[in-house]
């Protein structure tokens, strides 16, 4: 099986090399390249193809994390972003998946939620720091009233990347349930996909 390829964007030089040794730890993933900006980050990913891109947020002057992620998303739809940051505020997970990251983690995570977010990108899930998903997931227990208590206990469950076979392993229903319930939330909250879904969760919670 081919490893997971990476590239690293960071404009410290000593997280970027820390990190690249931790994940060199690892048979099934490999960092193809480093980047130290948004702009060089658009190049190396044009060049490489990368199956993850794992993005710091701030990055000092010229091209910022969030609209990398946008140019990166815009150029190819399917691209897996994971934001990599020192920076947990609401406001900046909301941006963050707007601009169409995959997952949200934070410097301080623990080596194996690194790893096990990076094989999810590839899959497909969205996977957030430990810390933010249980954040999140307090402010979830009390969505909007729209939804009823089931969708709100699902809404709450897509912060930790659940595939929809585990959403119904979790809760105890079939696949075919779990599907009727997203598609039940998404019309709720007006949004076409899981990311977008959390996104509008915790945008309304902010308001609250």
């Amino acid at each position: 099986m081919n490893p997971v390829t990476v590239l690293l964007v960071d404009d410290h030089l000593v997280v970027r090399s820390g990190l690249k040794a931790l994940l060199g730890t690892q048979p099934d993933i490999q960092v193809v390249a480093e980047a130290a900006s948004g702009e060089e980050a658009l190049v190396q990913t044009e060049q490489l193809s990368p199956a993850v891109v794992v993005m710091d947020l701030a990055m000092g002057a010229g091209m910022d994390g969030i609209e990398a992620i946008k140019q990166l998303r815009r150029r190819d739809s399917r691209q897996a972003v994971l934001v990599f940051t020192t920076y947990d505020s609401d406001a900046d997970i909301v941006r963050a998946v707007d601009a169409g990251a995959m997952g949200y983690l934070l410097k301080d995570a623990a080596p194996e939620e690194i790893f096990a977010a990076i094989r999810g990108a590839v899959q497909g899930k969205s996977v957030m720091s430990a810390p933010v998903a249980s954040r999140l997931f307090q402010q979830l227990r009390n969505p909007d009233e729209i939804l009823t208590p089931r969708e709100a206990e699902l809404l709450s469950l897509l912060i930790e990347g659940l595939s929809n076979r585990e959403l119904g392993q979790r809760l105890f229903i079939s696949e075919a349930t779990v599907k009727t319930h997203l598609a039940h939330i998404y019309a709720k909250l007006g949004v076409e996909t899981r990311a977008a879904a959390i996104a509008t969760a915790i945008r309304r919670e902010g308001m609250r």
